[in-house]
């Protein structure tokens, strides 16, 4: 039985070893030791950061594709659609001032009013068909509606589908809600909050703290509706929070 448990332990260990050399360093981004039960570090996007600091001929065409709800979408005062003022698109200005020379497309798949469930059905045809580089999903605030078990399981498929490709993902937690009710533990905003921690940490994969900012900046004497153009809808202020915390996770690499 000992010379059995000894087998079984070499033979994991060699397959282990063997699946890390094969899969590289994307693979290891995404998959992350095992065990760690923590979200990526900041090395997460460290080749797609390398190709962002190249220049022509060795760069490529870039594509970030941001997947959510009527935040990404860019829906400000309801039925007002600001997409120049709108994250997705702040993010793009914030990756161009910092790498000057990438060719870069951020696009919007967002769809205002849907929630993860419908967003995994399309998620293959609206999604995965444009080859992204990076996904980054946003889908907290409406799946309030169906709860915390049927979301779940509609970001988890997103997210297998990108991990089956090597394509990193960045979660976000939900932007602000006038309504919710901040220092209530219970309150779906902040269950949501803290479920795509948790997947984050599953899957060893990027997160994008919004509700976190939000927060932050309430605590710093900013007033919640000074971040808001309706009640669930962000204004520009509120948008650059989201904005810079995603900018967090490509840091400028030099090429020299």
């Amino acid at each position: 039985m000992k010379d059995l448990k000894t087998a079984i332990i070499k033979f994991v260990t060699v397959a282990a070893c063997s699946a890390l050399w094969c899969g590289g360093v994307q693979t290891l981004l995404l998959a992350g030791p095992a065990g760690t039960n923590t979200p990526a570090g900041e090395g997460y996007l460290a080749d797609l950061t390398a190709l962002l600091s190249s220049d022509w001929p060795t760069n490529r065409t870039v594509n970030i594709v941001c997947h959510g709800h009527s935040v990404p979408a860019g829906y400000f005062k309801t039925p007002a659609v600001e997409t120049f003022n709108a994250y997705p698109h702040l993010l793009h200005r914030g990756l161009k001032e910092r790498f000057p020379n990438a060719v870069i497309n951020v696009i919007v798949t967002a769809i205002g009013g849907e929630n993860s469930e419908e967003g995994a059905k399309r998620f293959d045809s609206d999604v995965l068909s444009l080859k992204p580089d990076v996904v980054t999903l946003d889908y907290a605030l409406n799946d309030r509606g169906i709860g915390l078990e049927r979301a779940e399981k509609a970001w988890r498929v997103m997210i297998e589908k990108c991990r089956t490709r090597h394509i990193p993902v960045i979660l976000l937690t939900p932007t602000l809600d006038l309504t919710a009710k901040l220092d209530d533990p219970q309150d779906p905003l902040n269950l949501h909050a803290v479920l795509i921690h948790r997947l984050a940490e599953d899957y060893h994969i990027g997160i994008a703290d919004s509700l976190e900012r939000f927060q932050q900046s309430i605590r710093n004497g900013v007033r919640p509706a000074d971040l808001m153009s309706q009640g669930n809808h962000p204004n520009r202020e509120g948008h650059a929070l989201v904005a810079t915390e995603l900018l967090k996770w490509f840091m400028s690499h030099h090429v020299p």
